[in-house]
């Protein structure tokens, strides 16, 4: 089971909904997993295609950050796609989804990243910044997705310094100083 935070009410336990691991049943964790749900059930993507609980790993100034990307979404083997949640403001995760599309993969850049507090999200052009499209129905579905991925580009993968800036800004958006004592 997942260690959390402490400012999380644990509920006990849950069952992982792609997975089927056993997972620490929170407020935020229950949000997760109706994501997941969502996306097979209303979206129609195969449980296949979703990949929960990736991670980037960095260290800044002594400041050790695990960023959690919930899903990575792929069709016809490419991931194309992550959605990252967090409670409230959307436009306050940007920046951290953009980075994370980023420098997740190792041979290219995924296009897109979706910021989602549950209620409302946003679909982001990884490349530009730029918001595509707002609401839960932004996330494009199974078939949206298919007549999408030939028009997405995958950018090469990134190097050195520009690189590095992507990992600081997912360090410095991604920190929890909430839960220091």
């Amino acid at each position: 089971m997942l260690r959390v935070s402490s400012h999380h009410r644990v509920y006990g336990s849950l069952r992982d909904y792609l997975t089927g691991e056993e997972l620490t049943d929170t407020d935020d964790e229950r949000n997760r997993q109706q994501l997941a749900r969502m996306m097979v059930e209303e979206k129609g993507y195969a449980k296949e295609d979703l990949e929960p609980r990736r991670f980037i790993e960095t260290l800044f100034s002594a400041q050790f950050v695990r960023s959690t990307i919930e899903l990575t979404v792929s069709l016809e083997g490419k991931r194309f796609m992550i959605i990252r949640y967090g409670p409230g403001s959307l436009v306050t995760r940007e920046r951290s989804a953009i980075a994370a599309a980023r420098v997740l993969e190792n041979e290219y850049q995924i296009p897109l990243a979706v910021v989602t507090n549950g209620r409302d999200a946003e679909l982001l052009a990884t490349a530009t910044g730029q918001v595509l499209a707002t609401g839960m129905e932004a996330i494009p579905d199974y078939r949206q997705a298919r007549e999408l991925l030939p028009t997405l580009v995958f950018r090469e993968r990134m190097e050195g310094k520009k690189r590095e800036r992507e990992l600081r800004i997912l360090n410095a958006f991604d920190v929890e100083i909430c839960c220091r004592r």
